[in-house]
Formats: C-alpha cells, structure tokens, sequence
C-alpha cells in the first residue's frame, strides 16, 4: 500500500511508528527510536525516505509533558529539525479523533467551517481503524473545500506550514 500510495504521486509522513505517547515522549532517544523504525519500515517499502512528518498529538501537545517534562516538544522539535524533517501540524481540526462515533455530518461540518475562515488549511483528519466515518465522507468534505475555491497539493518544504512549535 505505501508502495502504491507514492507511486500515484502522493506524499508519505511520517507519525512515528508506536504512536505511545508515554513511551515516545519520555526522551528525545525514545521519539528518534520509535521514528527510525517506522522510517526503515517506509524507506524499505517505498524506496524513498520521508521528509515531513506530524507529531503525534502535535507539536504542542500537553500528553508529552506527563512523559518527558515540560520542555519535552521543544527539544524533540530541535533534534527532529536538525536532522532535516519538517513537521506540519492543523489548523482545522475534523474533530474525528477525539470521539470515535462522530458522525459524517459532523466531521464535514467541522471540517467545511472552519475552512471558510481560512486562506489555506491544513487538516487534520484520521482514518484508524475504529475510524470509519472520515473515509467515508472524504468525497463530501474534498467536493466542499473546492467549491470554497481550495486546491490540494502534495506536502513538501515549500507547502504552507502550520507549526504550532517552530
């Protein structure tokens, strides 16, 4: 699937392989090990090694505090930069993560609104396995945000970014 997935043009990200926010967020070692490993796992299956990537949580997530500390996100975010990745976070939220029984019209709703305030939008969407209203309504929600005059295009490092920790 990521072969097929890069081979249509599409871009790959990388999220970290766990997505354990307790154990990724413990040190900068324990993100970097669980990133690596999801890294291989693509590069191996794609040939080709992901440049961007989103935290899991964001970049300004509070779970990491518990885990790591306070100044956890910031030093991750350093070590993750100097090492030429570069992190996307939202700034509209489909609200699809929080409550797995969201309905489509909610989460096209959600995503339609907040989308109308933008100039460009980065979203955040999710398609986990108890996640199956986002796939389902991503026609309505692709049909939506064009007819508000949006574009789509492939992540990269010239795309507009939304960092919440730069």
């Amino acid at each position: 699937m990521y072969k097929r997935i890069v081979d249509e043009g599409h871009q790959i990200g990388n999220h970290s392989y766990s997505h354990d926010y307790d154990k990724i967020y413990r040190s900068v070692e324990s993100f970097v090990n669980d990133f690596m490993k999801l890294e291989r796992l693509l590069e191996s299956a794609t040939g080709q090694r992901p440049r961007v990537m989103r935290y899991p949580g964001g970049s300004n997530n509070t779970v990491s505090r518990r885990a790591g500390g306070t100044g956890i996100m910031g030093d991750i975010v350093a070590e993750m930069t100097r090492r030429g990745y570069i992190h996307f976070d939202w700034n509209v939220d489909a609200g699809d993560a929080a409550n797995a029984i969201n309905s489509p019209d909610l989460i096209l709703g959600n995503v339609l609104d907040q989308a109308a305030q933008k100039r460009n939008a980065v979203i955040l969407l999710h398609d986990a396995g108890y996640q199956k209203h986002t796939p389902a309504v991503l026609p309505q929600i692709i049909e939506g945000l064009q007819s508000q005059g949006f574009g789509f295009s492939v992540l990269s490092q010239s795309s507009y970014r939304v960092q919440f920790v730069k």
